[in-house]
């Protein structure tokens, strides 16, 4: 069986991707979770190199065989299993998913760095702060719901390409973000988050990050623990 190699669900948005492809596609792997910690020398670090010498999560673990990075994984599952509907089928549809889902792995860095994945916790007063003060924040969502927009009035929905792909797991971690720190957006892109969230795959995700209760610092940038806190 694929062995998936992963962070902590609550805060590893590029963890994520993978692992809800193959969770809402029906394809069988096992998890194997590696506890956040970027100390030098960390049992992370130490636990990690024995898989992939890239230092990262997520991997795949083929027998002994090792596939790094999202895209990666992704173009591999879809190798294995070219039945399951990792990407569409028709042509253009899986050439468009595959440039936005390309676009989603190397860009919106702005979102990415102020307003990181954490599913757990609610900071819409963080999100109202971050989209009066960083106006690179508003033009990755203004970008990303024009993507979206375009994808889902060509397919109809429910998905971007109809059938949930691989495109709509590359962007599930947006939707959290969206969820987390209450971004404004349009009622389309509302709907869709809606339905990513309610998807089995999302949401057996979401359950599992809310059940962590692994509160980590240094993927906290804008809250702590109270004093008397867990």
């Amino acid at each position: 069986m694929l062995r998936l190699v992963i962070g902590n669900k609550n805060y590893s948005s590029w963890s994520m991707r993978p692992w809800v492809l193959m969770s809402q596609l029906g394809i069988p792997f096992e998890e194997i979770r590696l506890r956040f910690d970027f100390s030098p020398g960390s049992a992370f670090y130490t636990e990690l190199a024995r898989f992939t010498p890239a230092g990262r999560v997520p991997v795949l673990l083929d027998g002994d065989f090792a596939v790094w990075d999202s895209l990666a994984i992704v173009e591999t599952v879809h190798e294995r299993f070219p039945d399951r509907g990792v990407w569409p089928a028709e042509a253009r549809a899986r050439a468009r998913a595959r440039s936005i889902a390309a676009e989603m792995h190397a860009g919106f860095t702005a979102l990415r760095t102020h307003c990181p994945m954490n599913v757990e916790a609610e900071l819409p007063e963080v999100g109202a702060r971050i989209w009066d003060e960083q106006p690179q924040v508003r033009r990755d969502v203004a970008r990303i719901e024009a993507m979206w927009s375009d994808a889902l009035a060509a397919s109809g929905g429910p998905m971007l390409f109809g059938t949930f792909s691989a495109a709509d797991a590359f962007y599930a971690p947006v939707c959290m973000r969206i969820a987390t720190y209450g971004l404004p957006v349009s009622a389309t892109s509302r709907d869709y988050v809606d339905r990513i969230s309610a998807l089995p795959g999302v949401a057996r995700w979401i359950a599992e990050a809310r059940a962590e209760h692994d509160f980590l610092d240094f993927e906290e940038p804008y809250r702590q623990l109270p004093a008397d806190g867990p």
